[in-house]
């Protein structure tokens, strides 16, 4: 049976929210092609997945049992995009075990020859080390995971190039990329230039805690690194993507101008679930983006005092609908 929610009334109101929020593009609204994901709005009125109410609940449930409230991610466990010129040179950037599997990927190494680095490059704080490079001129991205410089260069434990990337659909080929699904950091990541526009045009990517296992997914993913060996019933596949309720009246929440942005992006794109993490979260692009050449951390202003876990109170996270597995699948 169809499962739907959402009044004519609300329509107009969204619609009158959305077009008055008209204001200059920037790069990450387009960054893959026109036709991606990302960048395709959820229909007002649309099927729900059957089970969108027991999602709901678990959603709940790890927000209450992790730290009870859905951070911002800055500095650590968000990548940092370095978005480097023609004449940035290149360097091969080789694979260390982290992991402890005995063998390397004979197809990464050949992926991450001769990547322009800038000299000035960090990777993210936080175990997990991620870095992005971008070079629009030849039209090529790359993802690292656990990245560190050495005496003999850069070395990453993982991750990826994407090759052709505007007209790409906007996910990493077969198993590579950074995050547990080969969903691109620079797709789903919220940048400082979105919110100090007040506007976000694409998906955001989220991060759960407890997932369903790895072998029940929903594309977009290509893979998942879910972990539900008891079988616990209404556990989220990774790659799913939910919304926040259309009908929810946005400007008459009490919310910090952050939460406010990315609730109005949650109603119109949504959600996707890109990875697990120790809590709910969401990824802003790192600031070392910008601090690491010598630029100024943004988040402080836009932050206005208040911390990144606390940021997003006052949404109602117990308005979002779930869409169905595969939803969007081509």
């Amino acid at each position: 049976m169809k499962h739907y929610r959402c009044s004519l009334a609300a329509l107009v109101v969204l619609g009158m929210t959305m077009g008055a929020a008209q204001a200059a593009a920037l790069p990450t609204d387009a960054v893959f092609a026109a036709d991606s994901f990302w960048y395709t709005p959820i229909p007002r009125e649309v099927e729900l997945n059957p089970n969108s109410d027991a999602y709901v609940q678990e959603f709940l449930r790890q927000k209450k049992a992790y730290y009870g409230n859905v951070n911002l991610n800055t500095r650590a466990y968000s990548s940092p995009v370095y978005v480097v010129g023609p004449d940035v040179a290149g360097k091969d950037v080789t694979e260390w075990d982290c992991q402890k599997k005995k063998f390397k990927d004979k197809d990464l190494a050949e992926q991450w020859r001769a990547v322009p680095i800038p000299d000035f490059a960090e990777a993210a704080e936080g175990s997990d080390a991620e870095m992005t490079i971008y070079q629009p001129s030849s039209d090529t991205m790359w993802e690292f995971w656990q990245a560190r410089k050495t005496d003999d260069g850069w070395q990453a434990c993982w991750g990826g190039r994407m090759s052709k990337v505007s007209r790409s659909d906007g996910v990493f080929p077969k198993h590579y990329g950074t995050t547990g699904t080969s969903l691109p950091f620079i797709g789903g990541q919220i940048t400082a230039e979105e919110l100090q526009r007040g506007e976000i045009r694409h998906v955001i990517g989220i991060a759960l805690v407890d997932a369903e296992h790895f072998s029940i997914k929903s594309w977009p993913a290509h893979r998942s690194d879910g972990y539900n060996p008891q079988r616990k019933p209404n556990q989220i596949p990774e790659g799913t993507r939910f919304r926040l309720d259309p009908t929810v009246d946005v400007d008459k929440l009490k919310l910090h101008p952050i939460a406010r942005t990315i609730a109005r992006a949650a109603q119109r794109y949504g959600f996707v679930v890109w990875d697990k993490a120790g809590a709910i979260s969401l990824r802003l692009q790192n600031p070392k983006s910008t601090t690491a050449g010598g630029g100024s951390d943004p988040y402080p202003a836009l932050f206005k005092g208040k911390g990144s876990n606390a940021i997003l109170d006052g949404i109602p996270w117990d308005r979002l609908q779930f869409l169905p597995n595969d939803y969007g699948k081509p």
